[in-house]
């Protein structure tokens, strides 16, 4: 039996521009770009190991959700899990058909914060992304993959990355 977590992030080609340590006179440099193109990264971990799994698709609505759901089965495949969700509307649609193997729970109401995987995305953002520029989509979706296949190793114990999941 496999309890997991589940949860989508968008990523886009608008960085995040933060403060940064120079020394002085220098006045550091941050590209900065406002540009309206969009991919989401679907994590899901298992509450007991810390396992990860995650996928990159281009939306967010049922047929990119059953997807994400159907490969998390198709890598876990002799296990019964509980996949718990927030309350996005995908997540309650009559469509989205879940595998033999899983039961979907939903989260209470207003309440990010029992979601672990919202840390995932703090994490990549954090060490991945901050004052990035990305020429395309498929620029930031590389960057995207190599993070979460990165992030993906170091929680289901494949690679040792230290304290704070340092990669």
């Amino acid at each position: 039996m496999r309890l997991m977590l589940q949860d989508e992030a968008r990523f886009g080609r608008i960085n995040d521009v933060r403060r940064c340590w120079a020394p002085k006179p220098v006045r550091p440099l941050c590209q900065a770009m406002l540009t309206h193109e969009y991919t989401y990264a679907y994590a899901a971990v298992e509450t007991q190991s810390g396992e990860l799994d995650s996928l990159i698709l281009p939306y967010v609505n049922t047929d990119c959700m059953q997807l994400f759901l159907d490969e998390v089965s198709a890598r876990h495949p002799s296990d019964k899990i509980v996949m718990v969700l927030d309350g996005a509307g995908w997540h309650a649609s009559r469509l989205l058909k879940p595998p033999q193997s899983m039961k979907l729970l939903p989260l209470p109401p207003y309440a990010p914060e029992l979601n672990p995987v919202e840390h995932v995305w703090d994490e990549l953002r954090e060490k991945r992304f901050h004052h990035r520029v990305f020429d395309s989509l498929d620029a930031l979706e590389d960057q995207l993959e190599v993070a979460l296949h990165t992030f993906e190793q170091c929680a289901n114990g494949q690679v040792h990355c230290g304290l704070g999941m340092d990669y």
